[in-house]
């Protein structure tokens, strides 16, 4: 069923403030997947908070353009799905990485995480990148650790001060 020129806008505007919200792109060609596929990757995604769309290349094109995903309108050639995730910059990527493991049909042609595309070949590495609470925790170890070793110098300096007066 084609879509009138109203629904083209609608939709248009719908990714475009899609992708204003997003840190991270994914775009992968779904080709022979199953209905029954697609409806588990859309859960899967639910559950990360990404957003999948499916929309025609040409719409999809339109919403990209003055984006900091623009240069990845050239990868918009046959059945694609968009994952975008607004939240985790590897959110999008994570997902797609998990889905593909287990369809091999699932091609992953291009993402991108805040401008420009990056090569596909990097799509392990984005989705290995860790998510906000585990970076905090990870620089919050960091900070914490020097404070632990003064303090524990400094018990140690006190109790052989007090062992030496004795």
């Amino acid at each position: 069923m084609a879509l009138k020129l109203e629904d083209k806008k609608l939709v248009v505007e719908e990714v475009s403030a899609i992708v204003a919200k997003s840190v991270s792109v994914v775009i992968a060609e779904y080709r022979g997947l199953t209905v029954e596929q697609m409806t588990n990757l859309r859960s899967k995604a639910r559950e990360s908070e990404v957003v999948i769309r499916v929309v025609k290349n040409t719409l999809a094109r339109k919403a990209l353009q003055g984006s900091p995903f623009e240069d990845l309108a050239g990868s918009l050639v046959g059945p694609v799905v968009l994952a975008f995730s607004t939240n985790e910059l590897s959110a999008a990527a994570r997902v797609a990485k998990d889905f593909k493991k287990q369809n091999d049909v699932f091609v992953v042609k291009a993402l991108s995480i805040g401008s420009g595309a990056l090569d596909v070949s990097q799509l392990d590495m984005v989705a290995a990148l860790p998510t906000y609470d585990e970076a905090i925790g990870k620089l919050m170890y960091v900070m914490k650790a020097p404070v632990e070793k003064l303090a524990r110098t400094m018990t140690a300096l006190k109790e052989q001060k007090e062992s030496e007066a004795a």
